[in-house]
């Protein structure tokens, strides 16, 4: 099968020639083996015990392959690290490793890496990495280039949105059909509770506590529910509920498997806007994984079922995973136009945006996510807050749709399909 193109290959395209060591990090069956096979001239796959035994034997051994070399799950030894640090150190050339890891591992290296080895995220694929439109419109141009104008008709309904929702974004998974695939998912979700906490020397006594859990944080999806709250959910009308210290276990190990990637709150520097929230918005890395841990279909979400203890939002559940599916792509763009990605919430909850992205000179766009296809005035309300709060600091403000057309308003706010942006 030839390798699809990710956008993070643009960002290795860029900088892997100048750095001599790139650590690609994201859950397992992300891709990141494909993406640093496509780049490798040699391979160490460290999930393997005799690779193991022979780069321990043999250190020297790592400077003697054609490179770039690439380290396949590279935290089942943790050593390797080390092993890279100290080469780079010896020899900066640009292009030399690629690290890739599917967890942060429990026994950490004895050394950060800064200077030495630079992390870059993977994620599942984005909505322009899935080749359903073409987008027309770019992230990366609202945060530089001051767009006054924006046009694009997509093809994508909400039916469309709903089944890239469910179908995941893991590249090995989305293209099954919907019995095996939705199988495959839950095979991945066991394993987590079976193979990978005990990989990260943490023994789980209950793994259907753990799994209700993880459907309650699923619930939770693009909400800032306290993790009390989220306990709660997990373990309605017990007593005998799992104690903090081992849900706040739970936060711990999904978050080294990049299981939960969570939207941290926006604090902006210079303190202009003050009464917000730092709570982190609740996402996991894929929404799909969220839909199947509340056992949600795509027949479910469109007719508006409330599943498993999941939120009943002013959309309904699908609402959130609609919200989840663009904030994972909108972080996919962001990331290689190195901005950063928050949200927004004053501490009362009178003014909330969805996504802050915010560029490296520090101006930002301002996004709100709705599904619906039309736009009404209210649904743009926050919108015109923060730009009467941060001016021309605000570089775009836009709403994000399932609508058909990419336009702007007479109030200046851009009104963009899903489907049509992109980096």
């Amino acid at each position: 099968m030839s390798y699809q193109r990710r956008i993070i290959d643009d960002e290795l395209d860029a900088l892997f020639p100048h750095l001599a060591a790139i650590a690609l990090e994201g859950p397992k069956g992300v891709g990141k083996t494909a993406t640093g096979l496509e780049r490798a001239r040699s391979t160490l796959h460290l999930d393997d015990p005799v690779q193991q035994s022979l780069l321990g034997a043999d250190p020297a051994r790592l400077d003697q392959l054609e490179t770039p070399v690439l380290l396949d799950e590279w935290q089942r030894y943790p050593r390797s690290w080390d092993l890279v640090r100290r080469s780079v150190d010896a020899d900066s050339t640009g292009g030399r490793f690629l690290l890739a890891g599917s967890a942060t591992p429990p026994e950490l290296p004895m050394h950060s890496g800064a200077g030495r080895i630079v992390r870059l995220k993977m994620r599942p694929l984005s909505l322009v990495e899935r080749n359903i439109a073409e987008p027309s419109v770019s992230l990366a141009a609202f945060l530089t280039q001051g767009v006054n104008a924006v046009g694009g008709d997509s093809p994508v309904r909400l039916v469309d949105y709903v089944d890239e929702i469910v179908a995941s974004g893991m590249p090995a998974i989305r293209g099954l059909p919907p019995q095996p695939r939705a199988k495959q998912l839950d095979s991945y979700l066991e394993r987590i509770a079976d193979v990978e906490f005990a990989e990260q020397g943490v023994r789980v006594n209950r793994p259907a506590s753990l799994r209700a859990w993880m459907m309650a944080y699923a619930a939770a999806t693009a909400s800032t529910a306290s993790y009390a709250t989220i306990l709660d959910a997990a373990t309605p009308g017990e007593s005998d509920k799992p104690a903090k210290t081992t849900a706040l276990r739970y936060r711990d190990v999904l978050s080294r498997l990049w299981i939960l990637d969570p939207i941290p709150g926006w604090y902006p520097a210079g303190n202009q806007l003050t009464r917000l929230a730092q709570a982190p918005k609740h996402h996991l890395v894929d929404p799909g994984f969220a839909a199947r841990l509340v056992g949600a279909t795509a027949s479910s979400l469109l007719s508006g079922q409330v599943l498993r203890g999941a939120k009943n939002t002013d959309e309904g559940f699908v609402g959130a995973l609609f919200e989840s599916l663009v904030a994972q792509s909108v972080r996919v763009y962001a990331q290689r136009a190195s901005a950063t990605v928050h949200h927004l919430r004053t501490r009362n909850g009178d003014h909330e945006v969805d996504l802050i992205v915010e560029g490296e000179d520090r101006r930002i766009v301002a996004i709100e996510v709705k599904l619906a296809p039309d736009i009404s005035d209210r649904d743009v309300r926050h919108l015109h807050w923060v730009r009467s709060q941060l001016g021309d600091r605000v570089a775009a403000a836009v709403i994000v749709t399932t609508g058909q057309y990419a336009y702007r308003r007479s109030d200046g706010i851009f009104v963009v399909p899903a489907a049509l942006l992109g980096p």
